[in-house]
C-alpha cells in the first residue's frame, strides 16, 4: 500500500501518503483472493485484464469510487447473497480476528494492518489474543516434558 484515498470537503477525491510511515507496506495476498478481487471480476464485466498498478476497486475505467459508493454497492452484494450487512471497514477486524485464531504472531498482524506499533493491534484485539491461552499452555507443557529451552 503506497498511499491512500481521501474525499475531500468538495467532494472530489484525491491520493495521499497514508498517515504514518508503517502504512506504507506491501502486503501478500492469497492467489484466490487476487483472482477474485482483480481478474474475475473485470473479465466478467468485460472489461479485460487490470493494470499491474491499478486499483483493485475502482469503476470500469478504474478510476476510484466514492466511499459512499463503495458503501452502497458493499451493501448491494450483503443483501443479494444474503450475508449480515456489516460496514465495509469490518473486513479489516475480520481479517485482523482471523489472522489471531490462526495463530500469527501480534507483531506480524501489526505490520500488515499498518499499525506503527505492535502494541496498538494488542489494545485493539487483546481479548482475541486472550482466547489463545490453551496454547500457551501447550507450549509450556511441551516445553516441560520435552526439556526444550533448559540450560
Amino acid at each position: 500500500m503506497e498511499r491512500s484515498l481521501e474525499q475531500t470537503r468538495e467532494g472530489g477525491l484525491r491520493f495521499k501518503p497514508p498517515k504514518t510511515k508503517h502504512g506504507k507496506r506491501t502486503i501478500s495476498l492469497p492467489p484466490h483472493a487476487l483472482k477474485v478481487l482483480r481478474l474475475e471480476i473485470r473479465l466478467q464485466m468485460g472489461l479485460g485484464n487490470p493494470a499491474l498498478d491499478g486499483l483493485v476497486f475502482c469503476d470500469e475505467k478504474g478510476a476510484p469510487l466514492l466511499p459512499n459508493n463503495m458503501t452502497r454497492r458493499w451493501r448491494d452484494v450483503c443483501v443479494s447473497r444474503g450475508l449480515p450487512q456489516v460496514m465495509f471497514h469490518a473486513l479489516r477486524h475480520t481479517h485482523a480476528s482471523a489472522l489471531i485464531a490462526a495463530g500469527v504472531d501480534a507483531v506480524k498482524i501489526s505490520r500488515r494492518l499498518g499499525h506503527a506499533d505492535p502494541t496498538v493491534t494488542l489494545r485493539n484485539y487483546a481479548h482475541l489474543f486472550d482466547k489463545l491461552d490453551t496454547s500457551a499452555a501447550s507450549a509450556i507443557e511441551l516445553a516441560l516434558t520435552q526439556g526444550v529451552g533448559a540450560g
